[in-house]
C-alpha cells in the first residue's frame, strides 16, 4: 500500500503551551492574592481592581478558560493530529483560534477588575466577549471536525470522543447561558430572572466544570498516559461505558448547587439522583487510567509524568466521590456555602487540572524539542512541593468548613444562637493563612516547572513540522459481525449528533418544566420591581462582586431563620436579573438586611468595616463615596427591563430619574442627620438604597398566641 507523507503542526501547539504556562502563573498569583485579601484585607490596598469580589472571578476565569482552557488546547491539538494521522485541518484556523483565544483572556483581564461583569459564577464576561467566545469557539470546531474528516486512521480513539462531546456540549452550555439583553456597551441582564436563572446557572456551572475542565482532559488522558507509560488502555469495553454514561449523566447533576433553596423540590431531586449515579462512570473512567499501570510502576516512581498522572487521577477520583456526596441533602446542609466546597473544587482544580496539565507540558515539550528533560530532579521536586500544597491547602479548607457550619448551627441551652456570624469568620483565620501557604507551595513547584521547561527547550532544537508517514484512509470492507462501536467510530457527525442529544435531554427536562410551568414558581403580590436607584445600587452591588462573600438565600433551617429572618420563596426573586443567591458565605447572607441597620451604619460599614464590625475581614470601599452615580444609564435599563417583563409603566424610561434623585436625596438626608455629608449621587447613597431593600417586600406573618389560635 502506498505510504503518503505528511508533517504535524508542533508550532500551534507550542503557542498554546506557551499561553499554559503563562496564565497559569498570573491566574495562580490573582487566586494566592485573593487567598490572603480573605484573612488580610489590607493586601487590597484600597483599589478597587484587586478586591477580592472583583479578583476572585479573574483568578477562576484565568485558571479555567485561560490555564486549562490552553493546556487542553495543547494537548487537544498534538494528539489529535497523531490519532488522526494527518496535520490539522487548516494552518490559518488554528491560529485565528489562538489569537482569538487569548485576546478573549486578556479581554477578561481587563474587563472583571474594573467591575464589567455579568454577575454569574464562570460567566461573568461581559456580552460582547460571550459573542467572541461563541465565534473562536466554532471556529475551533471547524478545525477539529475537519483535522478528523480528512483523518487517515478509519477508527477514532477515546481520546477523540471526548473532544467531540467537550466542543458540542460547551457550545450548548454557552448559548443558552449567554441569553441576555444589552443596555450598553459593555452591560447587560440575563433574560432569565430569580429561581429560573439560578437553575440555568448551575446547568451551566456545574458542566462547565464537566466539559471544559472534565471531559478534555479526560481525553488527554486516554492518549497521554498510555503514551507515557507504554502501555494500552486497560480497558477499551470499560472506556465505552464511561464516554456514554458519563456526558449522559454528567448534565442533570446541576440543581444540586441548589438544594433547600427556593428551586422546586422535583428539580432538586432530580439532581441529587442524577449526581449518585454519576459515581459509577466517573470512577470507571477513573480505574480505567490507573488499571493502565499495572505491572508498570517502576516505571511511575522513574517518570515525573506518571507521577503527575497517578496523582491527577487520584484527584479525580476523589472529588467525583466526594460530589455526589455532597449533592446528598443530610450532607449538603452541612457543607453549603462553608469552604468544604472550596476544598472540595481545589482538590478538582488543583490536582486533576493542574496536575494533567504539568504531566502534558513535562510529555510534550521535550519530544517537540527533540530532546530529553533537562532535569527529572527539578520536576520530581516539582511534584512533591505540588502534592504537599495541594495537601496544605485543602485540608484546613475542610477543617474551616467543619467548624463554620458547626459553629453556624450552635444554639445556647435557652434557644439562642451561640455564636455571632463574624466569630465564626475570624475564628478560622489560622485556617485561610495556612490555605495560602498551600497556594505558596503549589505556585513555587509551577515556577521550578517554568525553569526546567526553559533549560529543556535551550538544549533541544524546536522540531516546527513532524515528519510523518501513513497509508491513506481506504474505503473499508464491510464485516458481517463487526461490534457497534466500531461502526459508530468511523462516524464523527452521528458520534457529533448522538453526543448533542444525550446532554440536552437532561437539560430540556430540568429547564422547560421551570419555565412553562407556574406553580413552580408562586406569584407574591407584594413583590414590587427595584425602583431606579435600588436598580443602579444593585448593579454596583453586582460589580463589586459582593455574591462572591455574601449570599441572598435563607434555607428552612432553625439557625438560619434565627439568624437572617424568615426563609426564602420562590416568588421573591421574579425580578432579580441576575439572581444573587450566592455560593458562600464567608459575610453573613444579606436576603432580609433592609431595614436591619441605619442608613449611616451602612455608609460607615462601606468606608470602614471594622469601625461597625471590629475584627471584620471585609475590605473598604471608600471609591463609593466619591465615585458619581452614571444616571444616564438609567434609561436604558429600564427599557431593557421592561422588556424583559418587568412592570415598569409604560414611558417610566423618561421619567425614571426624576424617581431616582428624590430617593436620593432622602438618603443623603438620613445620612446629614447623622452628621455624614455625602452628595446624594454618590454611588454609596445607590447601593444603601438597595441594601435597605433587600427582603423587605416579604415580612413573617404575626406569630398567634395560644388564645388566638383557639
Amino acid at each position: 500500500m502506498q505510504v503518503e507523507k505528511f508533517y504535524y503542526d508542533n508550532r500551534i501547539v507550542k503557542a498554546f503551551g506557551y499561553a499554559t504556562v503563562i496564565f497559569g502563573i498570573v491566574g495562580m498569583l490573582a487566586g494566592l492574592w485573593a487567598a490572603i485579601q480573605i484573612y488580610y484585607p489590607a493586601i487590597s490596598l484600597n483599589l478597587a481592581p484587586v478586591t477580592f469580589g472583583r479578583l476572585r472571578p479573574l483568578h477562576t476565569n484565568a485558571i479555567i478558560f485561560a490555564f486549562v482552557g490552553n493546556a487542553s488546547f495543547a494537548g487537544i491539538y498534538y494528539s489529535l493530529q497523531r490519532l488522526c494521522k494527518t496535520r490539522l485541518f487548516s494552518d490559518k484556523l488554528s491560529w485565528i483560534h489562538f489569537w482569538g483565544w487569548q485576546l478573549i483572556i486578556v479581554g477578561a483581564a481587563i474587563t472583571l477588575p474594573l467591575g464589567l461583569t455579568n454577575g454569574a459564577e464562570y460567566a461573568e464576561l461581559i456580552w460582547p466577549i460571550d459573542i467572541a467566545i461563541a465565534l473562536v469557539w466554532i471556529i475551533f470546531g471547524i478545525n477539529l471536525f475537519g483535522t478528523i474528516v480528512k483523518r487517515r486512521e478509519k477508527h477514532l480513539y477515546v481520546a477523540i470522543w471526548f473532544y467531540i462531546a467537550t466542543w458540542v456540549t460547551v457550545a450548548l452550555l454557552h448559548i443558552v447561558r449567554s441569553v441576555e439583553i444589552p443596555y450598553s456597551l459593555t452591560g447587560s441582564y440575563s433574560w432569565y430572572a430569580g429561581v429560573q436563572d439560578a437553575l440555568v446557572q448551575w446547568w451551566y456551572g456545574h458542566n462547565a466544570v464537566a466539559f471544559f475542565l472534565t471531559t478534555p482532559v479526560l481525553g488527554l488522558m486516554y492518549y497521554f498516559l498510555p503514551k507515557a507509560a507504554n502501555r494500552p488502555i486497560y480497558s477499551y469495553r470499560l472506556s465505552i461505558i464511561h464516554f456514554w454514561a458519563l456526558i449522559f449523566i454528567y448534565i442533570w447533576a446541576g440543581p444540586h448547587h441548589l438544594l433547600y433553596t427556593a428551586l422546586p423540590d422535583w428539580a432538586q431531586s432530580l439532581g441529587v439522583v442524577f449526581s449518585i449515579m454519576l459515581i459509577a462512570p466517573s470512577w470507571g473512567g477513573m480505574l480505567n487510567g490507573l488499571f493502565t499501570l499495572r505491572g508498570a510502576w517502576d516505571k511511575v516512581r522513574e517518570d515525573p509524568v506518571l507521577k503527575f498522572m497517578v496523582v491527577a487521577i487520584t484527584c479525580y477520583g476523589m472529588a467525583t466521590f466526594e460530589g455526589p456526596m455532597l449533592s446528598l441533602k443530610n450532607v449538603n446542609a452541612i457543607s453549603h456555602f462553608t469552604d468544604w466546597t472550596i476544598a472540595h473544587v481545589h482538590i478538582g482544580g488543583l490536582g486533576w487540572n493542574g496536575f494533567m496539565a504539568f504531566a502534558i507540558l513535562y510529555y510534550m515539550i521535550p519530544k517537540m524539542w527533540d530532546t530529553a528533560l533537562y532535569s527529572k530532579k527539578l520536576a520530581t521536586n516539582h511534584f512533591w512541593l505540588g502534592t504537599i500544597g495541594i495537601v496544605v491547602y485543602a485540608v484546613p479548607m475542610y477543617w474551616a468548613g467543619f467548624e463554620q457550619s458547626i459553629m453556624w448551627k450552635s444554639f445556647t441551652p435557652e434557644g439562642q444562637l451561640k455564636f455571632q456570624f463574624l466569630e465564626t469568620v475570624t475564628n478560622i483565620k489560622p485556617l485561610y493563612l495556612l490555605r495560602s501557604i498551600g497556594g505558596a507551595l503549589y505556585l513555587a513547584g509551577a515556577f521550578i516547572m517554568v525553569y526546567n521547561l526553559y533549560k529543556t527547550m535551550a538544549k533541544g532544537k524546536f522540531i516546527a513540522n513532524e515528519a510523518a508517514e501513513a497509508p491513506p484512509l481506504v474505503k473499508e470492507i464491510k464485516h458481517k459481525k463487526e461490534y457497534w462501536h466500531r461502526i459508530l467510530e468511523r462516524k464523527p457527525m452521528t458520534m457529533l449528533v448522538l453526543s448533542l442529544v444525550l446532554v440536552a435531554i437532561g437539560g430540556l427536562i430540568e429547564i422547560i418544566p421551570t419555565f412553562l410551568v407556574k406553580s413552580n414558581i408562586p406569584t407574591i403580590a407584594s413583590v414590587q420591581p427595584y425602583s431606579p436607584l435600588e436598580l443602579q445600587g444593585r448593579d454596583i452591588y453586582v460589580r463589586e462582586g459582593c455574591y462572591t462573600c455574601h449570599s441572598q438565600m435563607i434555607r428552612p433551617f432553625r439557625d438560619e431563620v434565627k439568624r437572617y429572618g424568615e426563609y426564602s420563596k420562590a416568588g421573591e426573586f421574579v425580578y432579580d436579573h441576575p439572581f444573587q443567591w450566592g455560593s458562600k458565605r464567608t459575610g453573613p447572607d444579606l436576603a432580609r438586611e433592609g431595614g436591619k441597620q441605619t442608613d449611616s451604619w451602612h455608609y460607615n460599614h462601606l468606608y470602614d468595616p471594622t469601625s461597625m464590625s471590629p475584627g471584620s475581614l471585609m475590605p473598604r470601599y471608600i471609591w463609593l463615596l466619591d465615585d458619581a452615580l452614571d444616571t444616564a444609564s438609567t434609561p436604558a435599563k429600564i427599557r431593557a427591563m421592561r422588556t424583559l417583563g418587568v412592570p415598569y409603566p409604560e414611558g417610566y424610561d423618561k421619567i425614571a430619574n426624576r424617581d431616582l434623585v428624590q430617593q436620593a436625596d432622602s438618603i443623603a438626608a438620613n445620612l446629614k442627620k447623622d452628621k455624614i455629608e455625602t452628595p446624594p449621587n454618590a454611588e454609596i447613597v445607590a447601593l444603601i438604597a438597595y441594601l435597605q431593600r433587600l427582603g423587605t417586600d416579604i415580612k413573617a406573618e404575626p406569630k398567634q398566641t395560644v388564645a388566638e389560635r383557639k
